[in-house]
């Protein structure tokens, strides 16, 4: 896990420190000492401290970030999150890269947190999806399990999820079905896509273990539901927000997937001030 995310943040910080911070280097002599105070600007839910520890660190292993509050609690505007202290040259220098990480995950966090409560008391379990930024999967499936949600595949390599391209291609849900079982060892579980209440008896007649209902209205899955009747678990999925879900609380899934979680959440806005020398 160390060793994934410091390749990703180190390719972060290449990017924006390709040969140097020119800015901070012509102003501020080298091993000139500095504190500086993370300050949150808005309410949310805070993730990913440690990610932004460890920006600073891998440029410095002696820069030293102090915090005030753990991933998961609930910060408000005009808190005192952390003081970062070390060499000037390499709080500006990552300033930006570790803000970005601790920001967009934060927001992540908030989204999920403000999904998950909305949901308290229905039985339904949270998920989120493969709609994640390019090489931050694993930073923003972190965001949201710190938001009180549960991931769902990581990648194509941790289980079977048959979709509408696949069923296609295979000929039929019966035929991706059997396809799957043969292929996929025993410890994996099955899970069909469907979008219509027939593909549903379809992926129970083919013993799928878990059905995904797509795009479906709450009463068509409140339909599914009963047609399942408990032989696989079921999931429902398809532009879910914070304003219709309340509508999907008694439709009797088991688990609400959303790729909103990640690609839609809007950062948290935090802020790196009061620099000064020490």
């Amino acid at each position: 896990m160390q060793s994934n995310m410091d390749q990703l943040i180190l390719a972060a910080l290449q990017e924006d420190i390709p040969t140097e911070d020119l800015s901070a280097n012509a102003i501020i002599p080298a091993d000139t000492k500095g504190t500086a105070q993370l300050l949150c600007k808005q309410d949310g839910i805070i993730a990913g401290l440690a990610v932004f520890a460890r920006t600073f660190a891998l440029l410095d292993d002696k820069t030293e970030v102090i915090f005030h509050f753990q991933d998961g609690e609930a910060v408000k505007s005009g808190e005192l999150l952390a003081e970062v202290t070390g060499d000037i040259r390499v709080i500006l220098a990552g300033e930006r890269t570790a803000l970005n990480y601790l920001q967009r995950m934060s927001g992540i966090a908030t989204h999920t947190r403000k999904i998950v409560d909305l949901l308290e008391g229905s039985g339904i379990t949270l998920l989120d999806t493969r709609k994640t930024t390019p090489n931050n999967r694993i930073f923003e499936k972190y965001a949201v399990k710190v938001g009180g949600g549960k991931n769902h595949r990581f990648s194509l390599s941790d289980g079977v999820m048959l979709k509408d391209n696949h069923i296609a291609a295979a000929g039929g849900i019966k035929q991706a079905v059997a396809a799957a079982r043969a292929y996929a060892s025993f410890v994996h579980k099955i899970e069909v896509e469907v979008e219509n209440l027939d593909m549903v008896n379809e992926a129970i007649e083919a013993k799928a273990d878990i059905i995904m209902l797509d795009n479906m209205t709450p009463a068509e899955m409140k339909a599914a539901v009963r047609l399942i009747d408990g032989r696989a678990l079921v999931e429902c999925s398809g532009n879910l927000t914070a304003e219709n879900i309340t509508a999907l609380r008694d439709t009797g899934v088991d688990y609400l997937s959303s790729g909103a979680l990640t690609h839609s959440s809007t950062i948290l806005d935090l802020s790196l001030k009061n620099l000064e020398r020490i």
